[in-house]
């Protein structure tokens, strides 16, 4: 008789700038598969989402992760939707993880993989908070001291944007010499846009870039606004990365269609988990599109997007948050390795890892900051 599904837990933890939410599913032979809901906004209706879910699943067959992503997408008429999506997307990963242990194989070999088991990453939230160049200079010289072949930051701010929009086009400037002169000729410079940009200053700040050869230029615009996005990745000799709040093939679909962008990057979290990234990246190999996943989370969230990367042909390069490692290393029963600058996948059943929630027994409380921001986003 197949086990069932007997029990659904979630636990939070505020790491500051995010709230990592773990989920915990438990069969009837008191097996464990583990999933993450960490979302950069409202937390709690997340977890009732999670909830809600959990109403459908408990004393359902243990296996099936896709026929139960199906049940759990089409249970009421409204789907869809950060909040929905994201608790989907963690039930997801843990009953794949599930899966996955149960029959003794890494979860890359559920997925056909593994194309690769090193997997290149580069520093996310880099350079937060720099504002000269000598800072620039030298952070992007530590990033190349860390083994990373790339990284990326925001050399934007939002006041000078709105103020002093061509004051800003010369700080750009004058940052991205030092970065570029800091990282070398080899090293990879992405750029985070944050949706700061318009269609009106976002070919000026292309321009004053190029010289800098940055690897992309990311969500440029506000993620709405696929057609503008479209347009200017026609225009432009940089690429365009997007997509990580694009939270289904179908929404990726629009984006794809019109040539929005060349690479794009769904997030394991919000997108809909394994069942329908796989969709996602399949969908972007038929327009040569690369995926380079999102990976804002914990443990959990990096072990799955590794995974992921592992069976996805188009994969090009892999997120790490820098600044959380040593936290997300410490809450890990198994830390995924860093080596120069890559990922490197063991061969552990399952994710290869379980969240160790005593190590974050101090970050119960909290709340994540609220943005203020007046008027438009985009300048």
């Amino acid at each position: 008789m197949p086990e069932t599904i007997k029990k659904i837990e979630t636990f939070k933890y505020n790491v500051g700038w995010i709230d990592w939410v773990f989920v915990k599913i438990t069969d009837s032979a008191g097996a464990t598969g583990w999933g993450e809901a960490s979302l950069h906004g409202p937390i709690s209706p997340v977890l009732a989402a999670i909830e809600e879910y959990a109403a459908h699943l408990i004393g359902q067959e243990a296996s099936g992760a896709e026929r139960h992503w199906h049940r759990l997408y089409n249970a009421w008429r409204w789907r869809g939707g950060a909040v929905f999506m994201t608790a989907l997307s963690a039930i997801d990963i843990a009953l794949w993880d599930l899966e996955a242990k149960r029959l003794g194989v890494p979860l890359y070999r559920l997925f056909g993989g593994p194309h690769r088991t090193s997997l290149r990453a580069y520093a996310s939230h880099w350079l937060q908070g720099i504002d000269s160049p000598e800072q620039a200079y030298e952070g992007a010289r530590e990033a190349v001291r860390r083994g990373f072949k790339g990284f990326k930051w925001c050399p934007f701010r939002f006041e000078l944007l709105r103020d002093d929009f061509y004051g800003a086009v010369q700080r750009v400037k004058e940052l991205m010499a030092a970065a570029r002169e800091g990282a070398g000729p080899e090293t990879e410079i992405y750029i985070e846009c944050a949706e700061l940009l318009s269609p009106r200053t976002a070919p000026i700040m292309i321009d004053a870039l190029l010289p800098f050869r940055p690897g992309w230029i990311e969500e440029p615009f506000p993620f709405e606004n696929a057609k503008a996005i479209a347009d200017l990745q026609k225009e432009s000799p940089i690429p365009v990365a997007v997509g990580e709040r694009l939270l289904s093939r179908y929404e990726f679909r629009e984006l794809l269609d019109t040539g929005g962008c060349r690479i794009v990057q769904p997030d394991i979290m919000h997108g809909g988990g394994f069942t329908e990234l796989r969709r996602i990246a399949a969908l972007a190999e038929t327009y040569q599109v690369t995926v380079a996943p999102h990976n804002p989370g914990g443990p959990i969230c990096t072990a799955a997007s590794a995974h992921l990367a592992a069976a996805t042909p188009n994969f090009l390069v892999l997120e790490q948050i820098e600044p959380d490692r040593e936290l997300r290393d410490r809450a890990s029963s198994n830390p995924l390795r860093l080596v120069d600058g890559d990922f490197k996948l063991g061969d552990g059943s399952g994710l290869g890892l379980e969240p160790d929630l005593a190590a974050l027994n101090d970050r119960t409380q909290g709340r994540i900051p609220r943005f203020e921001r007046a008027g438009a986003l985009f300048h």
